[in-house]
C-alpha cells in the first residue's frame, strides 16, 4: 500500500477547511497510508523585504527537510510547476509505485511558497493551476485530487 504524506507550512484555522481536510483524510485512509503534517509558518511583517522572505523560506525549508520521510518521491506544489490532469496525477502515483517509490510526499508552502532549493530538489514540480489560490485552499484541492487519482485507478464512478 502506497504511503502519501502531505507536508504543509501553515495550519488550517477555518472550520470549513478543517472539515474538508478531515473528510478527505478519512477517505484516503481507506486507499493508502495517509499522513498530513502541518509545520509552523514564519511570521513576517506586513511588507517584508525580499531578503526577509528568503530567510523565512529557508527556515521553513529546514523544518520541511527535518520532517521529510526518507526515500520515495517528493512533489513540490509551486507556480513554476507543470499542471496536469487528474488522469495524469493518477498515472504518476501508479508510476511511482511501479518504480518502487511507495512513499510519495507532497509539499505545500506557506503564503510565500517554498524555498528555491527545496523546489529544485523535488522529483516533480506540480502546479495546481495558472490561477492563484490561498495555500489553505490548495491543500483541500490537492487532497481531493489525490483521492480522485486513487478512484481513477480503481475505476469507480467518482471520476466521471
Amino acid at each position: 500500500m502506497q504511503k502519501i504524506t502531505v507536508l504543509c507550512v501553515g495550519k488550517l484555522k477555518e472550520k470549513f477547511y478543517m472539515d474538508a481536510a478531515a473528510e478527505y483524510a478519512k477517505r484516503l485512509g481507506r486507499l493508502c497510508k495517509f499522513e498530513l503534517i502541518e509545520l509552523t509558518e514564519q511570521r513576517l511583517s506586513e511588507d517584508p523585504s525580499p531578503a526577509q522572505i528568503r530567510q523565512a523560506l529557508s527556515i521553513e525549508a529546514a523544518a520541511i527537510r527535518e520532517r521529510l520521510p526518507k526515500g520515495g518521491a517528493v512533489v513540490a506544489l509551486c507556480i513554476e510547476g507543470k499542471p496536469c490532469s487528474s488522469e495524469e496525477l493518477s498515472r504518476r502515483l501508479a508510476d511511482f509505485a511501479v518504480a518502487g517509490k511507495t512513499q510519495v510526499t507532497f509539499l505545500i508552502g506557506g503564503s510565500f511558497g517554498l524555498d528555491e532549493e527545496l523546489k529544485k530538489s523535488a522529483d516533480w514540480r506540480l502546479s495546481m493551476s495558472p490561477m492563484t489560490f490561498p495555500h489553505h485552499m490548495a491543500r483541500i484541492m490537492l487532497l481531493e485530487q489525490i483521492y480522485r487519482a486513487y478512484q481513477i485507478q480503481l475505476g469507480t464512478r467518482y471520476h466521471k
